[in-house]
């Protein structure tokens, strides 16, 4: 019988520690980055929705007549049916908001705060998750070793960001 007829195969290696590290890394940095998008998809929905499912809100004007520590009030015009005015509203949201000037907005529901309408409030309250793609992409082409995939997160989280800062600038 030759010699190599009675060798015996090493028994395969179910899990190697190589590879349970690489794994608890791969599931560390995905929680990671799911949590990240997680909580700029939560932090954005506070203001989205109102400007997305804005059927049936009151809708009208807010005519800016003092900003301060990062708020701005005015009066309140109504424009949609079943609105009433009001003498004094407050916009949280003052960045590319005048003195004097008209915007478009939204009332939240059972409350004086407003939010702005039309493709700029759209836009600027998408902007939390604007940020959190872009510190997403970090942890995703760092520590999960995935860059095309960072930089898709990055190129979307800098869209994002870009075109909310242009349509407010713009109005």
């Amino acid at each position: 019988m030759p010699a190599t007829a009675h060798r015996r195969k090493p028994a395969p290696a179910v899990l190697r520690l190589g590879h349970l590290g690489r794994l608890g890394r791969f599931a560390a940095m995905g929680t990671v980055t799911a949590l990240i998008l997680i909580a700029g998809v939560w932090a954005s929905w506070g203001t989205a929705q109102h400007v997305m499912l804005s059927k049936g809100r009151e809708q009208g004007t807010m005519t800016v007549s003092e900003c301060e520590d990062g708020v701005c009030t005015g009066p309140y015009r109504p424009v949609s049916v079943g609105s009433q005015a009001r003498d004094r509203v407050v916009l949280d949201q003052p960045v590319g908001v005048k003195e004097g000037e008209t915007y478009a907005v939204i009332v939240k529901p059972g409350s004086r705060d407003v939010v702005r309408s039309g493709t700029a409030g759209f836009l600027y309250a998408w902007v939390p998750l604007g940020g959190a793609l872009l510190l997403a992409s970090v942890v995703v082409a760092g520590g999960l070793g995935l860059r095309r995939t960072g930089w898709a997160l990055a190129g979307s989280g800098l869209a994002v960001v870009t075109a909310a800062w242009m349509a407010l600038c713009r109005t």
